[in-house]
């Protein structure tokens, strides 16, 4: 779980014909992005997360930030390169180094739902520290019932047991997320979305790779494994270059609030395909506990005010 997710004021077409390119697009955010966490957590549990992490936005940065140089697109300012690295610790570093990490330890299917929180730890930022958005107790309602959510998911209890650090590691990876998503619209940052999208993963992606050699994954170098290495060509290319297109597309023909609707989907997504193909198990509570974070996410997108989204 699409790179800078940010979400701006991007014109929309005004034509009424029927455009087949539309769903297609839709299902692109929705399943292409669900199944991240699947990929993450297969590729993970052979190549150490840092450096999956690393390499995934190393290249998928760098081909998304080329092609927008080739397509003549001018690069960002030295004071837009210090907002784009700001953002890029926050966005790239922080949120997925924690949530590659985690998911060592969570199955596939959990994280996505704790990702679903992303929203929430947004309006949340921005209603309550960085006062963007004005008090209401709607937001509030929505904000308690999702993170009901993620508490009642992991509480003791019954058959099914979650690592309960790894799991709060990828909240806190949230956070940072939301923080970066918040930051950003007050920092200056180039016109086009993809541009900036890709210099945040290239740069994200070159300081989790110098923290997979700090912390001594590349000692040895890791040996990837065709299983492995599929599952990291999918994260790159229909993850971070795929999805995103698909995601960039929609936001300059659709509005905001149901291009977003994949921040609702995509833990459905990565709930069943844990289930069906990894053998992932799924409990009531957990169905319940991740129908609570979901709601919790749709009453806050179907909100009046626009709210950042993100790309897995």
């Amino acid at each position: 779980m699409a790179h800078s997710e940010v979400i701006g004021a991007l014109p929309r077409s005004r034509g009424r014909r029927f455009d087949a390119r539309i769903p297609l697009a839709f299902m692109a955010i929705y399943f292409l992005w669900g199944a991240t966490f699947l990929a993450i957590r297969i590729a993970v549990l052979e190549i150490p997360p840092f450096f999956t992490a690393g390499v995934r936005f190393l290249v998928a940065g760098g081909l998304l930030y080329g092609f927008m140089r080739l397509r003549g697109q001018a690069g960002p300012s030295t004071t837009e390169w210090r907002s784009i690295a700001v953002t890029a610790l926050c966005m790239f570093v922080a949120t997925y180094g924690a949530l590659f990490w985690a998911e060592q330890y969570v199955p596939s299917g959990i994280a996505s739902v704790i990702e679903a929180t992303l929203p929430i730890t947004t309006i949340a930022l921005e209603v309550f520290i960085f006062r963007q958005q004005p008090f209401r107790w709607t937001l509030l309602g929505a904000v308690a019932l999702g993170f009901c959510g993620v508490s009642w998911l992991l509480m003791k209890g019954g058959p099914q047991q979650f690592a309960a650090v790894p799991c709060l590691v990828i909240v806190a990876g949230g956070i940072a997320w939301s923080l970066g998503a918040v930051l950003t619209r007050s920092l200056p940052r180039p016109r086009s979305l993809a541009l900036a999208a890709g210099a945040q993963m290239m740069l994200g992606g070159a300081v989790l790779l110098a923290l997979s050699q700090l912390t001594g994954e590349l000692d040895p170098f890791p040996h990837i494994s065709l299983r492995a290495g599929l599952s990291l060509s999918y994260l790159i290319v229909g993850g971070s270059l795929l999805g995103f297109t698909a995601y960039v597309w929609l936001l300059a023909r659709m509005p905001v609030t149901r291009v977003a609707s994949h921040a609702y989907v995509n833990p459905v997504v990565g709930v069943a395909l844990g289930y069906f193909v990894a053998g992932e198990a799924i409990t009531t509570r957990m169905i319940l506990a991740s129908l609570l974070v979901i709601a919790s996410v749709f009453l806050i997108l179907s909100a009046p005010a626009d709210l950042d989204s993100r790309s897995r």
